[in-house]
């Protein structure tokens, strides 16, 4: 095994431990709110949770508001945040009513709300083998709510409303990275989210126990750590190897469902999430592969 060789299998190897330790984090934050559960409105326990979370964006948070941004950025800005607010709230309702498992095989609709976002309304181009991907993963999604089969509950409405609605927030948020560094991305999401919730969390204002309050912080500290993980596995590994590694956040979140809350492991809801991550996976394996065909010279060049 050349030297070069051996730096790339330990790179890699470095990426998925990133992305392992992504999971756990993002199945930490799904369990904090689970274990609120209805405590506290959906539009209060995701209020105090951004607020947390932007104690640690103010550094970068700062020196962005001083420099100003320009209307066409504060517009897109305001929309995100418009986005992002409704997104959340749907997340908090769903998280409190149906299944760990199920919000986190419900949320892997995401990517494909943006592959189909990109497509329709910035021109992106789909290939027919991308378009068979996504009708793979709409499937799997059917696997996982089986319409018809059982009534759908509220809070599987939600968590539909959220997925398509976060991807509708990610779309924004690419064309926001085009011009802005992607810290002052984050940051000015999260303000801007605290300022659409803070209105509809004093609607139902419960005064929360000192308890939630640090569950909720916690909440922040694993989605910040998460996030920072995910970075540092796209940093260590191309997406073709990190990505698989996704289906097992699906595994965690049906564990601590079933160990923590004591929710029933539902085989279906497995099924269609492991279907929506190879659908989502072979997505980011073609798009790596057309990527480096494109920059790679052809012989002779």
């Amino acid at each position: 095994m050349t030297t070069t060789t051996t730096a790339r299998a330990r790179s890699d190897l470095t990426g998925i431990l990133w992305m392992l330790m992504a999971g756990l984090c993002f199945v930490a934050v799904n369990g904090t709110v689970r274990w609120l559960g209805q405590a506290l409105p959906a539009a209060e326990g995701a209020f105090i949770r951004f607020v947390f979370g932007l104690i640690f964006l103010v550094p970068a948070l700062l020196p962005a508001l001083r420099r100003g941004f320009s209307p066409r950025i504060w517009a897109l800005f305001a929309l995100r945040g418009g986005l992002h607010t409704l997104a959340v709230v749907l997340w908090f309702f769903a998280m409190a009513r149906i299944t760990v498992a199920e919000v986190t095989a419900i949320g892997f609709l995401n990517p494909i709300v943006v592959t189909i976002g990109a497509t329709l309304l910035m021109g992106e181009r789909i290939s027919w083998r991308r378009a068979l991907a996504i009708a793979v993963a709409l499937a799997g999604a059917m696997i996982v709510l089986r319409p018809g089969l059982r009534a759908l509950a509220p809070g599987h409405l939600a968590q539909l409303g959220a997925a398509v609605t976060f991807g509708a927030s990610y779309l924004v948020a690419k064309r926001l990275s085009e011009q802005v560094p992607a810290s002052v991305v984050v940051a000015m999401m999260s303000l801007t989210v605290c300022i659409g919730l803070a209105p509809l969390a004093a609607l139902n204002w419960v005064p929360p126990s000192g308890v939630q309050c640090a569950v909720l912080a916690c909440t922040a500290i694993f989605a910040t750590a998460g996030h920072y993980a995910m970075t540092r596995a796209f940093a260590a590994a191309p997406l073709t190897v990190t990505q698989p590694v996704t289906l097992l956040q699906l595994l965690w979140a049906a564990l601590l469902g079933a160990l923590a809350f004591g929710e029933p492991v539902d085989i279906w809801v497995l099924t269609g999430g492991a279907v929506m991550i190879g659908a989502i996976s072979y997505i980011t394996w073609r798009e790596a592969r057309l990527r480096r065909d494109a920059i790679t010279p052809p012989p002779g060049a």
